[in-house]
């Protein structure tokens, strides 16, 4: 699938999963280090917001934003997967003071791949918001074309807020 990065096309290995597809099986690593499974993750309703890179401006204000969600939701557990490595992302918890959702490290692209989203020329996984059922059924897919751009907050906590 076709992103942008500041008008550049970026193309992703294959089509992003829609609603009602099954959540693939994959693998991320926490922040001990410890690898952790979808089935680890999905105990009820989920948010994973996917960003580029822990790094950059847009994708900190946005885990920033969601962290600052968590505690209106608490029947949903908040995610957030980015390629940079563990330490990266320790680093930068540590600098933002997030501490309600927890970041996952897809530095090995298998989230990204599995899921359509992972762009191996940028090194990144697509920018990109998703809800999950306690089965592991993808119920909301936000996916951000424009990778400087911020997610539509409002549409997806709108969707919680009626799912729940």
């Amino acid at each position: 699938m076709e992103f942008t990065k500041k008008g550049q096309t970026l193309m992703t290995n294959g089509t992003p999963l829609n609603v009602g597809m099954q959540l693939p099986d994959f693998t991320v690593i926490n922040q001990d280090n410890q690898s952790i499974t979808k089935q680890d993750l999905i105990t009820k309703t989920t948010l994973i917001s996917v960003v580029p890179n822990i790094n950059t401006p847009v994708c900190s204000i946005s885990t920033k934003r969601f962290n600052d969600e968590v505690n209106h939701y608490p029947d949903v557990n908040f995610y957030t997967i980015s390629t940079n490595t563990v330490s990266e992302q320790q680093t930068w918890c540590a600098r933002s003071a997030v501490s309600n959702m927890m970041l996952l490290s897809d530095a090995s692209h298998d989230f990204g791949q599995k899921m359509g989203l992972d762009i191996a020329t940028a090194g990144i996984d697509a920018r990109s918001v998703w809800v999950i059922a306690p089965d592991g059924n993808i119920l909301y897919r936000q996916l951000v074309t424009e990778l400087s751009h911020e997610p539509d907050y409002a549409a997806v906590l709108a969707f919680l807020r009626n799912k729940h």
